[in-house]
């Protein structure tokens, strides 16, 4: 082992069995065979990193990608199938908070117990007890028995050991949330003053703020393998991407079959009429209007024509409307709205807006309205889009709030608000 390396880990790999129906028993076991049948699954397959004393590293990736199986096996609650683990001083563990503690015992006595599995001698414990009961801010209860505890009482107490054990390495897995959000930054300024003292940290988390709060250095594991390792902020940013960009093929190809499925709807005559939405509408879409004149199909396309839910902030955007209609004797007024899906009304138009009744639409058996925006400059976001048909006095024959959607992806260039405004920045 490298004498300025606190960890040292080579070409890991794990695996487990995982049995569709485990018999229990021997009996089991022996008359009931297919019990026994399992599929063999590789959570590592091959990880290698290096950890330099007083380093904090930051382990990330999606649930089930091996990141808590490597700091279990760090801890050596379990042990690789292949490959080796060195750490080099004293361990303490914010993994499974309170797995030593004792129901029946006072929260005193607890600490004793726990911090011992640490390798605290006794006479280090009593040194430190008094602190331990500080940190915890358990004082009038620390004689009582901790199953009289609450949840968080509980956490708190097993925090404040852990912590408290002067360990070479400190592991932590999703275990910040403690307590009160006072006392959680009690926590976090107490990790950073263990961290000043060259303690070797390895944390385990999904929330990227932890982890910017304590580490410099990220190692980001995909399906069993390091996808990248290095500085945090850099690393962080390619995650995040890369899980928008996954979040987004999803929420794309769930578009995409709508998009099918609608065309398949549209092929049948739909008789009743009524209040019943559309197929290319939205499920949770509301509608009112008597339907004499009615929308029945639609869609958000983008500048190409293709049906698209995501643009950039700028982009342009093609709704295409067609109606049909029972009446011919009024001319009509076709209106869209956008709303932010937190409630924010953005922005309204119609097809007479600013020119007058004049322009109204003669209503055909079955007409068609395209509306094309050149340039969206609306910010980040999911828009919900309602569109109208009404007569010249806007008394509506159709209105869907909430018929279709689109949505503007995250921007790099650090604006704010609901629309990106033109400007120009000048200095004096």
């Amino acid at each position: 082992m490298k004498p300025e390396n606190a960890i040292e880990v080579k070409n890991v790999k794990k695996r487990f069995k995982v049995y569709y129906d485990k018999g229990n028993s021997l009996k089991e076991k022996v008359l009931f065979t297919n019990r026994n049948r399992h599929e063999v699954h590789w959570v590592l397959k091959g990880i290698s990193f290096e950890v330099k004393k007083g380093e904090a590293i930051g382990l990330i990736g999606k649930n089930g990608c091996g990141k808590s199986t490597t700091l279990k096996m760090l801890t050596k609650i379990m042990y690789p199938t292949e490959g080796s683990i060195e750490l080099r001083g004293r361990v303490s563990s914010l993994i499974e908070l309170g797995a030593g503690f004792h129901p029946d015992m006072s929260g005193r006595e607890n600490i004793y117990t726990n911090a011992s599995i640490f390798g605290l001698t006794h006479s280090e414990i009593d040194k430190r007890v008094d602190d331990i009961i500080e940190f915890s801010e358990l004082e009038e209860f620390i004689d009582n028995p901790v199953r009289t505890y609450s949840s968080g009482m509980y956490m708190r107490l097993a925090f404040a050991v852990a912590i408290n054990v002067d360990a070479d390495i400190l592991l932590i897995d999703e275990i910040l949330a403690v307590g009160d959000v006072s006392f959680q930054e009690k926590c976090f300024e107490k990790l950073k003053e263990i961290k000043a003292k060259g303690t070797t940290i390895v944390i385990v988390s999904h929330a990227m703020s932890q982890i910017e709060m304590i580490c410099n250095r990220c190692i980001w594991i995909e399906d069993g393998l390091i996808k990248e390792d290095g500085e945090l902020k850099s690393v962080c940013k390619h995650y995040l991407d890369g899980m928008q960009e996954k979040r987004m093929e999803r929420i794309q190809s769930e578009f995409d079959k709508k998009i099918q499925e609608d065309a398949k709807k549209k092929e049948e005559k739909d008789s009743q009429k009524n209040n019943k939405l559309p197929s290319f509408c939205r499920k949770d879409a509301d509608r009112r209007g008597n339907q004499k004149i009615r929308f029945c199909d639609g869609g958000v396309f983008d500048a190409e024509g293709k049906p698209q839910i995501f643009f950039e902030s700028g982009d342009a955007i093609h709704f295409h409307l067609e109606y049909e209609a029972d009446v011919f004797d009024e001319g009509i007024n076709i209106a869209i709205n956008f709303t932010r899906d937190d409630g924010v009304y953005c922005f309204g138009s119609s097809y007479i807006s600013g020119r007058g009744k004049e322009y109204l639409i003669a209503p055909k058996k079955r007409g068609e309205v395209d509306v094309i925006f050149n340039n969206v400059n609306l910010l980040e976001g999911r828009y919900l889009v309602d569109i109208a048909i009404q007569n010249g006095n806007a008394e509506e024959f159709d209105y869907i709030s909430r018929a279709l959607e689109f949505r503007i992806k995250q921007s790099n260039n650090f604006q704010n608000g609901i629309v990106n405004l033109e400007r120009s920045w000048k200095e004096a």
